[in-house]
């Protein structure tokens, strides 16, 4: 018996030392956490090992503050589901407590981000994290029918990029996708975005996501004209309750394509300097969600599982569900020169 004791109590050493690997070392001034049997408490090793995932830290968080969009996209796999947003001081509360634990880059999306407030909310964030913060990266994903040169005019100056979702360079494509508002021109409002970006001093970017009706387009010249620091090329992702399933708001199974035509688009561009690839299994591990309850949301299984919102529980808790691949985020070049004033810009 009196062996046994010692083996156990050797465990809960061995699992402490686990733990301050992890960052943090939880009290263990006696036997107390063993059990009535001389066994390891259960709970002693769940709380070392969620201790254990805490490692990861917030230096790239995408804020979809938003599910509101005046854009109806086949495959999106963030829908209106809600009409939430948070008070504006909560917003800025949470986003101060992602600085605390390491935050650099902040990315503003939806939805769509300037539907609310006609863009004035959005904008206040922004300066928040700029100014106050002194983030080095704020970054907005937009499909940019809503921006206005007055926003670039008071809020310019606090923004590093602009990403504008473009998928093709055809307006029967777009309308197809449903990247579209009426008949209104989805390339008319990319290319003005794009001088009002050169003319404000804000880095222009382009994301696309690759799907059945644009898999065999040819975007060179039109990439190469509008020159981005970067165009973003995703391949279509099912989200179920999202963009699949019983519950989900969009039916984006007509939207897939294979692993082989994703990269044979790929191929076809591979001119393109500024290009770079996201496959599923990227964006599924390597991103840090945040939903409008400032939750993070994991994609590891097919759909988008919340945590306990960073308000509540503090942001290293709640990062320790957030199916977080760091690893796999810096492998997909998620870390990059991404303050513009960095970039040595000719503006």
């Amino acid at each position: 018996m009196f062996l046994q004791l010692c083996i156990n109590y050797l465990q809960c050493i061995f699992a402490a030392v686990l733990a301050w690997i992890g960052g943090r070392v939880p009290q263990m001034h006696n036997t107390s956490q063993l059990s009535s049997t001389g066994k390891v408490n259960p709970a002693t090793i769940k709380e070392v090992k969620n201790i254990s995932q805490a490692a990861a830290t917030p230096s790239s968080v995408n804020y979809h503050f938003t599910r509101q969009c005046n854009y109806k996209c086949g495959f999106c796999f963030h829908t209106a589901k809600t009409s939430f947003v948070l008070p504006i001081e909560e917003a800025k509360r949470g986003l101060q407590l992602l600085k605390e634990s390491g935050l650099e880059k902040i990315n503003f999306s939806g939805g769509e981000p300037f539907i609310h407030d006609r863009g004035d909310f959005l904008g206040k964030l922004v300066q928040y994290c700029k100014h106050d913060l002194q983030l080095p990266s704020v970054s907005i994903v937009s499909n940019g029918s809503m921006i206005r040169e007055k926003w670039f005019q008071t809020y310019g100056e606090y923004l590093d990029i602009l990403a504008i979702s473009c998928d093709s360079f055809d307006e029967d494509t777009n309308q197809t996708i449903g990247r579209a508002q009426g008949r209104k021109s989805h390339l008319d409002n990319l290319c003005k975005v794009r001088e009002w970006c050169r003319k404000y001093k804000v880095a222009f970017k382009i994301n696309s996501v690759i799907n059945t009706f644009n898999v065999d387009e040819d975007m060179r010249e039109n990439i190469t004209k509008l020159n981005p620091v970067r165009w973003k090329v995703f391949q279509c992702l099912l989200i179920d309750g999202e963009n699949a399933g019983e519950n989900s708001l969009r039916e984006a199974e007509r939207f897939l394509i294979s692993d082989q035509q994703f990269q044979d688009f790929l191929d076809r561009h591979s001119s393109i300097n500024c290009l770079v690839p996201e496959s599923n299994q990227k964006m599924r591990d390597s991103y840090l969600i945040l939903d409008e309850y400032m939750r993070f949301l994991d994609c590891r299984e097919g759909r988008k599982d919340p945590s306990k919102s960073i308000l509540d529980v503090g942001v290293e808790e709640a990062i320790q569900f957030s199916g977080f691949d760091e690893k796999m985020f810096l492998k997909r070049g998620g870390k990059y020169v991404w303050s513009k004033a960095d970039m040595r810009l000719e503006w």
